[in-house]
């Protein structure tokens, strides 16, 4: 993907993002489907990597399919990520991992 492809993609996975509620964690790939491409989950780390409104867009909120935390989160961190989150309401397993409940599931 390049240039207008590539940011009109990013836009739709900013939106998908938005629309995760508080409280809820959605995985790389559901956004990418959402996005409209389920083969594109490593598109949707890079776009949220480079996310130009984290106030409004919750990256924070997207793990992987087995709800770990990124281990490289833009905001300082996995750990950032996880408070993040408890923050929300999201509960972890005995694993650290998202329990499944709290996947939003559209």
């Amino acid at each position: 993907m390049v240039g207008n492809q590539k940011n009109g993609f990013f836009a739709a996975i900013y939106e998908c993002v938005k629309a995760v509620p508080k409280g809820k964690v959605a995985s790389y790939g559901t956004i990418a489907a959402m996005a409209g491409n389920p083969r594109a989950a490593r598109i949707v780390g890079w776009a949220l990597h480079v996310n130009p409104e984290p106030d409004a867009i919750p990256c924070y909120r997207i793990v992987t399919k087995g709800g770990r935390v990124s281990s490289a989160f833009a905001f300082g961190g996995e750990n950032v990520q996880r408070a993040m989150l408890l923050a929300d309401g999201v509960e972890f397993d005995e694993n650290g991992n998202v329990k499944q409940e709290y996947f939003f599931r559209p």
